[in-house]
C-alpha cells in the first residue's frame, strides 16, 4: 500500500483517525490501541484523549498477545465488576460506525453475560463483546490458539446488523481502493 494501512487517507482523515472518531462518538468508557514500537506516527495519531494508547517493548507476534496487553490495561486501570464488559475490533475497519459499536453495547445484558457479536445475513463481524467474567480465558489460550476460540467454547449471542460495510477490514491494495473510492486510492489524504 505504499505506508502503513491506518495512516492512509480516508474521506479527510486517515483510516485510524475515522476508527478511533467511531469509538470515542460511541458509549464505550474508553478506547485502548496496541502499537507496535515502530509505528511512531501511528502512535502519535492515536494520542487523543479518551484513547490509551500502549506500545509494548517488543511487537506482538499475534493478535492475541495484543488483546491480552489491552485487556491487562483495562484490568490495572478500570477494576472491571464480573458484569463489566469489553469490546474488541481490528483497526483496520475504517467503515465501522458509532451505531454499530452501540448495538452491539446494546444488546449486552449483563445479568445473562454472553459474548455479542453482529452479524449480516449470517456473516459475523466486529466489533465482537466479551463479557468480562470470560477475561481469565484470555491467559489459558493455547499457542495455536487465538481470541476466537474463547467464542467457540462460549456460543455468542448474534444481534442482526443491516449492512455488512463495518466489517470490511483493508488487507489488501484492491480492499483500500475498493472501499476507499477512486480520490482516496490515488493518494488522497
Amino acid at each position: 500500500m505504499g505506508r502503513p494501512k491506518l495512516l492512509l487517507g480516508w474521506r479527510g482523515a486517515t483510516v485510524i483517525d475515522t476508527v478511533l472518531d467511531a469509538w470515542l462518538a460511541s458509549r464505550v468508557d474508553e478506547v485502548v490501541v496496541v502499537v507496535r514500537p515502530q509505528d511512531k506516527a501511528l502512535a502519535a495519531r492515536c494520542q487523543r484523549p479518551g484513547v490509551s494508547v500502549l506500545v509494548p517493548p517488543e511487537a506482538p507476534a499475534e493478535m492475541k498477545i495484543s488483546v491480552q496487553l489491552a485487556v491487562a490495561h483495562l484490568k490495572q486501570v478500570r477494576m472491571p465488576a464480573a458484569t463489566d464488559a469489553w469490546l474488541l475490533a481490528p483497526a483496520d475497519l475504517p467503515q465501522l460506525s458509532e451505531q454499530l459499536i452501540d448495538h452491539v453495547l446494546a444488546a449486552y445484558q449483563p445479568e445473562l453475560p454472553r459474548i455479542v457479536v453482529p452479524q449480516v445475513q449470517g456473516r459475523r463481524g466486529h466489533p465482537v463483546l466479551f463479557p468480562w467474567r470470560l477475561v481469565d480465558e484470555l491467559d489459558q489460550l493455547g499457542p495455536d490458539e487465538g481470541v476466537s476460540a474463547v467464542v467457540k467454547r462460549h456460543p455468542p449471542l448474534q444481534v442482526d446488523w443491516g449492512d455488512d460495510s463495518g466489517f470490511q477490514d483493508l488487507d489488501t491494495p484492491e480492499d483500500y481502493r475498493r472501499l476507499a473510492g477512486p480520490s482516496e486510492s490515488r493518494g488522497g489524504d
